[in-house]
């Protein structure tokens, strides 16, 4: 695998290369390694923390150094086909969609899986180090507001994850355009402040591995992974429901090697190796098959598959068109706390 940055000249799509934008920690450099082998196309891999970060980056490329294939969540879909930055997929090109789950595609924020295919889903809800909080103690949102987690939470850097927690805690629906809601979720935040020691969305394990949270907002597959390093981190399904996501495979508009992206999708949801990728983040395939050749100490592991019960109380997340200003403006007074 080739590290670097989408800046390196590229030619035209006969080229044996690929540019990949994804998530930090989000897929297992075998993987890669395997695919170049299998096909000869060279991956340049780069990271990004937020959508946020990946959208402002991607906005910034024109055609002559773009990335190829992109790993956006749901709710960036919508907007950034509407604002012309994807294209639309062929999904006969795509021989394993067939194996996702139902439930996962032709979703509201991309009806027909136009410029979208899931990659991985999961959940963001409450993690706590047992050995200092005991069980039972969080089962609520608000609980996190208690003061005794003085400096001891961990919020995620994600701005509607972060507004999503106080939002449903005070009865909203995380995905709320009402100006006054977004106000009094940014109100309830800023008393949640003093309990927060910091915000991570690289690694959000790491925190808890050095003992500087007991608590806080933390991705399912994050506590996955800590546990399978030994570090003691339970994973609570707040009652008021836990934020759901998706995050998808999609071709900006402006990429130079269609076909290689097309190869690496098809590749990355094939039943062995979105397993593999599973098993490795800790987060869910969207892959029936895949889940089918699981070991079942992962394929019935809560913290990985969700209860029905907590999917029917779980929220995915959407866009808010013109709202996102407004969550943006107080997610900037919260963060700098002017």
């Amino acid at each position: 695998m080739t590290l670097g940055s989408a800046s390196q000249a590229i030619a035209d799509d006969s080229d044996k290369v690929l540019y990949v934008y994804n998530w930090t920690e989000y897929m297992p450099d075998e993987v890669i390694e395997r695919f170049e082998e299998k096909t000869g196309i060279d991956v340049i891999y780069s990271t990004f923390d937020s959508n946020e970060a990946m959208y402002a980056k991607l906005k910034l490329l024109d055609s002559n150094n773009s990335y190829d294939l992109i790993f956006p969540s749901t709710y960036y879909i919508d907007k950034m086909a509407r604002e012309g930055l994807l294209q639309k997929l062929d999904i006969s090109k795509l021989g394993n969609f067939k194996d996702l789950d139902p439930n996962l595609v032709d979703r509201e924020f991309d009806k027909g899986n136009q410029y979208s295919v899931p990659y991985m889903w999961g959940s963001a809800g409450i993690g706590y180090n047992p050995d200092y909080v005991e069980t039972g103690e969080l089962s609520s949102w608000n609980d996190l507001w208690n003061d005794k987690y003085r400096d001891k939470l961990l919020l995620s850097n994600d701005m509607r994850e972060v507004f999503h927690v106080a939002l449903a805690s005070l009865g909203f629906s995380g995905n709320t355009t009402n100006p006054d809601e977004i106000k009094a979720a940014y109100e309830k935040l800023t008393q949640l402040m003093p309990n927060v020691r910091a915000f991570n969305s690289d690694a959000a394990r790491v925190p808890f591995m050095q003992g500087e949270v007991d608590a806080g907002l933390i991705w399912n597959g994050e506590v996955y992974q800590a546990n399978e390093e030994g570090v003691p981190v339970d994973y609570v399904y707040p009652k008021e429901g836990i934020i759901l996501w998706m995050d998808t495979m999609a071709i900006p508009s402006n990429a130079r090697h269609v076909e290689a992206a097309y190869q690496f999708m098809n590749y990355l949801i094939s039943p062995e190796v979105s397993k593999e990728i599973s098993e490795y983040v800790g987060y869910t395939t969207p892959s029936l098959a895949a889940k089918k050749l699981m070991a079942p100490e992962v394929r019935d592991n809560p913290v990985v598959f969700p209860t029905q019960a907590d999917l029917e109380r779980g929220e995915f997340q959407t866009d808010v068109g013109d709202a996102l200003p407004i969550y943006q403006k107080y997610w900037e007074k919260l963060k700098t706390g002017r």
